[in-house]
């Protein structure tokens, strides 16, 4: 496979091809879906653990949090809404490019759990609508969003995701795939957590629990879905060895990197002045999640090899997702999938 070479779209069906794929990307593929015959069977599991998480944002009753909106400092309220709106503009670009994305992959187990993670990027759109709607009025929501689409810092950090998506969208190559898909581990892995911090140090002050319920159902969606991603960039690298190359390792541990860069300058913008959230740990806590998504790709720590320097946050992260618990905040009590060696969420 040449790695500059346009990829073409897949035909819904191939009837004269097999139909347990022979690659992901220019493999052959009749286009029908057995999940008893397909070439890389831990594809199952991944898809039934994202079934499992279903949810839909009106599970959650938003009342407590209506009342308690009001009594919320206006720093608070403000960084609520700005970090809302900008959550949703991130969401919004994953359900189209995961939709793009099936349209060039051969195999269809990966098609079909690209499907559920565009079909979940739009529920979590809706959530933080839902959430919006529960708080503020229309007018005030679309200023938010023209807030986000705006806000020069927003379209810094937001530039580093477009420009791999966007690549990929005009210039549909594998290498393109790599970039992109190392970028959507960006967003998912790295660029959401400064946002899921606020909402959870408000939840340790019993404030906004319900809104804090609803980010940790997307949080355990996000983190599953970068490490999706992540097999899938493995197992792209190892079908296809002309695009495991030093120069793409090396992309990796750059974007990464920058992900990780722009991450923090969001925090020290948005968060500076809420009190009791330490941008210090803040920072180390970021550094600690991408040696994560590093070692998911199979890949050394860019940084200090670290304990949580957010431990309190534990509650709501990766450590604690896939057990079943109530949460100190919450009534309703949350089940969580439990993982195996088969599906690999040891490195959450």
């Amino acid at each position: 496979m040449t790695i500059h070479t346009p990829l073409k779209k897949i035909k819904l069906l191939n009837p004269e091809q097999p139909n347990k794929s022979t690659g992901i990307l220019n493999g052959q593929s009749s286009g029908l879906l057995n999940w008893n015959d397909i070439a890389y069977p831990q594809m199952y599991d991944m898809y039934q653990t994202l079934l499992s998480n279903f949810w839909k944002a009106q599970e959650i009753n938003m009342q407590d949090d209506i009342k308690q909106w009001d009594l919320l400092s206006v720093t608070e309220q403000d960084v609520f809404l700005r970090i809302n709106t900008q959550l949703a503009s991130l969401d919004s670009l994953q359900t189209p490019t995961m939709s793009q994305v099936m349209d060039y992959v051969t195999d269809s187990s990966f098609k079909a759990i690209f499907a559920v993670i565009s079909q979940q990027e739009a529920v979590h759109n809706e959530s933080y609508s839902y959430i919006l709607s529960s708080l503020v009025p229309i007018s005030e929501q679309n200023a938010r969003f023209d807030q986000a689409k705006s806000d020069p810092i927003v379209r810094k950090r937001n530039e580093l995701i477009l420009d791999a998506y966007e690549a990929f969208r005009e210039d549909p190559t594998p290498q393109n795939l790599f970039r992109l898909s190392v970028n959507s581990i960006n967003l998912e892995g790295i660029y959401f957590y400064a946002g899921f911090a606020f909402f959870y140090h408000l939840a340790r002050q019993q404030k906004m629990l319900k809104t804090s319920t609803m980010i940790s159902y997307i949080q355990r969606d996000e983190m599953q879905h970068a490490y999706f991603i992540a097999q899938f960039i493995r197992i792209l690298l190892t079908e296809n060895p002309e695009l495991n190359s030093d120069d793409n390792i090396a992309y990796v541990y750059e974007a990464v990197g920058a992900a990780v860069e722009l991450e923090k300058e969001w925090a020290r913008y948005i968060l500076a002045d809420i009190q009791g959230l330490d941008l210090i740990e803040f920072e180390g806590y970021v550094e600690y999640l991408a040696n994560k998504r590093l070692r998911q790709l199979g890949l050394d720590n860019l940084y200090a090899e670290r304990d949580n320097p957010m431990p309190w946050i534990q509650v709501f992260g990766d450590g604690m997702m896939n057990d079943t618990k109530s949460d100190f905040f919450e009534q309703k009590s949350r089940t969580y999938s439990k993982v195996s060696q088969s599906n690999g969420f040891d490195e959450l």
